[in-house]
């Protein structure tokens, strides 16, 4: 962090309570890893699943931290230490404050859902550059900021809460007016996007996922619901107040979600779907392989969309796009049809890759049962032949969806290959047995219509290997990613390399080296 400030001045607007005296000095930055601490910074001590920051406080001081925020009482430090109720919800506040409260400085359009969040944000992004907006946006895969892009980490969560309010001040710092947050259950719980002064919201659907986090159903739907709570909170802002929830009315979770948003009476909400008791729906053609084509309708407006996304899937997520952009903040249809079809794809996400073979190879990051089974529903629309898929299950993740993505790609696909996954510190055998379980419980035939193979590489090949001309070949759960965790390592790994390594393999070409993994 580049400036100074008051610590007083970070709490003269702090929403939350304060149990101690905040003395009047000079921070110069905040951290919560007391590995990064400079001398002069102000250190949040937060408690994490797997460690607790009040015990790096001593660390942080003997760093140079300037001040500490606990939430642990009666502890000796040797700085000024400001208790609080919660350090870890007290952080975006204390880092908004920091960097002059930039979601104020602009309208900021928040996506949360198990399904197409990042898609739904890419589409939102896009119409708003098409419409001669400047936008930024944050998504699971990347930060864009003007012409800057920033990765935003390994695996897919939204990122920290000091690293979005930095972006969001480096927007307002390029001049930019609108940016696209996408939302996941963890930082909406762990308050990572508080702060945010959120003007429209996206659920795109809640389905089984991160159980393992959030312990219940009830309990992830009340995570994603939080963003909707949070439009209601928005500081009223110069420019005008939006407050606008947009949710799906095909989704199981959209009565709470509707319920949810009744209760605050400065939330306008807009429904989207394919059935025609949506506010925006959908006049249908049949998706392809190479793409969309259909009818965006409205009680105010219907005009054609042609789109490079492939799947019924993502017809919902450009209802949602055209529902927030049209609807929400009254931007006219055209900028929705253009933006649109402006959008190539998305990195990782139904990605086709192509090197001649005469069969159609994907790579998709489907890890969840209903994801996992709308891609498959894709890619059997896209071909008469057969649909093989290749996909695991993460390891120290949600159990139960084990079985159950194997149990789908048993009923939607010809063949499964149960592969690795981020397999952690879990024995990959022991998944791989349940998920086996799985496909056995669907009548599922090893060595016919189901094969276990370890090493991922291996699987690819494997499944590229048994393609016949028309076939469909796709490799879910990783997408994008850019590595695999076994034990505590991070070791390189790209799905997209890896199928471009296997069809280099069948077909005889030049190719990538398939990336190697423990189990190779």
């Amino acid at each position: 962090m580049d400036h100074s400030c008051s610590l007083a001045d970070l709490f003269v607007h702090f929403p939350l309570r304060v149990l101690s005296e905040v003395p009047d000095l000079v921070i110069n930055g905040i951290t919560s890893d007391s590995r990064q601490v400079i001398a002069g910074n102000l250190f949040v001590a937060v408690k994490g699943g797997n460690f607790n920051g009040h015990d790096y406080i001593l660390d942080a001081v003997a760093k140079g931290a300037a001040a500490v925020v606990g939430t642990e009482p009666d502890l000796a430090v040797q700085v000024p230490y400001i208790l609080v109720a919660d350090s870890q919800q007290a952080l975006p506040h204390l880092a908004a404050a920091f960097y002059g409260f930039p979601a104020r400085k602009l309208t900021v359009i928040g996506v949360t859902g198990t399904d197409g969040k990042t898609t739904t944000t890419n589409l939102i992004y896009q119409i708003l550059l098409a419409a001669g907006i400047k936008a930024g946006m944050v998504s699971t895969v990347n930060a864009v900021i003007g012409q800057q892009v920033v990765d935003t980490g390994f695996h897919v969560t939204t990122p920290e809460a000091l690293d979005i309010q930095k972006y969001l001040a480096d927007m307002v710092s390029a001049g930019l007016t609108h940016v696209v947050l996408e939302a996941t259950s963890h930082g909406l719980s762990q308050y990572r996007v508080d702060a945010c002064e959120f003007d429209l919201a996206v659920v795109t659907n809640i389905t089984h996922e991160h159980l393992d986090y959030h312990a219940s159903y009830e309990n992830y739907r009340a995570a994603k619901g939080r963003l909707l709570t949070m439009l209601g909170q928005t500081v009223q802002k110069q420019g005008g107040n939006y407050r606008v929830a947009v949710l799906n009315v095909d989704d199981s979770a959209y009565g709470f979600l509707s319920d949810l948003t009744k209760k605050q009476p400065l939330v306008r909400m807009i429904s989207y779907g394919l059935a025609k008791k949506a506010d925006v729906f959908a006049e249908l053609n049949l998706p392809t392989a190479t793409g969309l084509e259909f009818n965006a309708v409205s009680s105010k407006y219907k005009f054609s969309i042609q789109s490079n996304l492939t799947g019924l899937y993502n017809i919902s997520n450009c209802l949602a796009a055209v529902a927030v952009i049209v609807d929400g903040m009254g931007i006219p249809w055209e900028y929705a049809q253009k933006g649109i079809a402006n959008l190539p794809g998305i990195p990782g996400r139904m990605e086709r890759i192509d090197l001649g073979q005469d069969f159609i190879a994907i790579v998709d990051f489907a890890h969840t049962p209903n994801a996992l089974q709308v891609s498959l529903e894709a890619a059997r629309q896209m071909t008469q032949g057969r649909v093989i898929a290749v996909f695991g299950s993460a390891g120290l993740r949600d159990r139960a969806k084990r079985r159950m993505m194997a149990e789908t790609a048993i009923r939607f696909a010809d063949c499964t290959v149960l592969t690795a996954e981020d397999p952690r510190t879990e024995s990959l055998e022991m998944i791989l047995n349940e998920m086996e379980a799985g496909a056995q419980s669907q009548g599922g035939i090893h060595g016919k219509t189901y094969w276990k193979i370890p090493d991922r590489g291996e699987a690819i090949c494997f499944a590229v290997s048994q393609a016949r001309p028309g076939d469909v070949v796709i490799a879910c759960g990783k997408g994008h990613e850019q590595s695999m965790c076994f034990g505590v390592t991070e070791y390189p790994w790209d799905d997209r390399i890896a199928m471009r390594s296997a069809l280099a393999q069948k077909l005889s070409l030049p190719g990538p080296m398939m990336p190697r993994l423990p189990t190779s």
